[in-house]
């Protein structure tokens, strides 16, 4: 079974191979640096973008926009922005253990070109490319692509990730580029919008997204349903890590702020969105944050108006920064006809 099933599952692995195999993750590398061979092909898997798998989206991120129940801009149900983001992130685990990875998620970017439709078989294909050492830890890049079945680029990925750390002393030793630091502050006396409309300005603040990832949403969305354990979703492996509970997967905040910038762009961001974030602290489960964003520069675009923004997620408790990043998306000059 697994990826090697001719027939797509919904996951990455196909979780009712348990019942055949003692071992789920018998022959796979165990995740070390000095392991790494670069390039190296992670694999290619096919996926099914069923029901399940967008509700089970929906649930993990407390996102029932209609656009995944019903009719959509697209003309019938499709995915989230984010959808298959995590299932890009975890390719690694076809190829390293992942149930004995205590990493650290730093960097992740991704490009938006097409939306995924219900039912939609996708092609998953990812290489680590790139390894390097810094402050005495190995980071590892990764780019990968999701391909929709008539070929087009569904969307395209590129993360850095600490293969294997104590995330508990790491988390908050990041930052973002210095010449292009993200503050996280709105400008006095912005004009706060909910939708980016062609009247669009420098210095517009995105009305903001309020959420609190359970420890629940946090396991399911980190694979716990392919009995895969990790810092996310059991506290005896996040404890290992120098955490004292599990804490919510960077993939999944940046979920979130992927549903940001598709409720304030439209349908506009899942054909023309890109997002780059660097996770700076980790974010415990159960802890209520908020993600906002600040308009920087609006230029004419040959489809519209290219909108960049700087985006990021504060902890609600003490305003900590915990994300911070920059996006982008062409919206339309004109409001489309009614």
């Amino acid at each position: 079974m697994g990826n090697q099933n001719p027939v797509p599952w919904r996951d990455l692995t196909d979780p009712r191979r348990a019942g055949d195999i003692s071992e789920l993750e018998k022959g796979l590398k165990e995740p070390e640096f000095e392991n790494l061979e670069i390039p190296e092909d992670l694999g290619t898997v096919r996926v099914t973008v069923d029901d399940h798998k967008i509700k089970r989206y929906a649930f993990t991120h407390d996102d029932y926009s209609p656009w995944h129940f019903g009719q959509s801009p697209f003309g019938g149900r499709v995915g989230h922005a984010g959808l298959l983001g995590n299932d890009l992130v975890q390719l690694f685990t076809l190829v390293y253990a992942g149930s004995k990875v205590v990493g650290y998620h730093t960097e992740e970017q991704m490009w938006f070109d097409s939306p995924v439709s219900l039912d939609e078989v996708v092609t998953l294909a990812g290489t680590y490319t790139e390894a390097y050492e810094r402050r005495g830890e190995g980071y590892v890049v990764m780019e990968a692509r999701a391909t929709g079945e008539d070929g087009r680029s569904i969307v395209r990925h590129r993360g850095v990730e600490i293969l294997k750390t104590n995330p508990g002393a790491v988390g908050g030793r990041g930052s973002a580029e210095p010449s292009r630091r993200v503050t996280g502050e709105v400008p006095e006396g912005a004009r706060v919008v909910d939708t980016l409309g062609k009247d669009v300005a420098p210095g517009d603040a995105l009305a903001p997204l309020h959420k609190t990832i359970t420890a629940e949403q946090a396991a399911v969305f980190s694979r716990i349903g392919e009995y895969v354990r990790n810092i996310h979703n059991d506290i005896d492996v996040a404890r290992s890590g120098g955490l004292s509970v599990p804490i919510v997967q960077g993939q999944q905040q940046f979920g979130v702020l992927a549903e940001l910038l598709t409720l304030r762009s439209g349908p506009s961001f899942l054909t023309s969105g890109w997002l780059r974030v660097k996770f700076l602290a980790p974010l415990d489960v159960f802890e209520p944050f908020t993600a906002r964003g600040v308009v920087t520069a609006v230029t004419p675009a040959e489809d519209g108006i290219r909108v960049d923004m700087e985006i990021w997620v504060r902890r609600d408790s003490d305003a900590r920064l915990m994300t911070a990043g920059w996006a982008a998306v062409t919206v339309p000059a004109q409001p489309a006809p009614s």
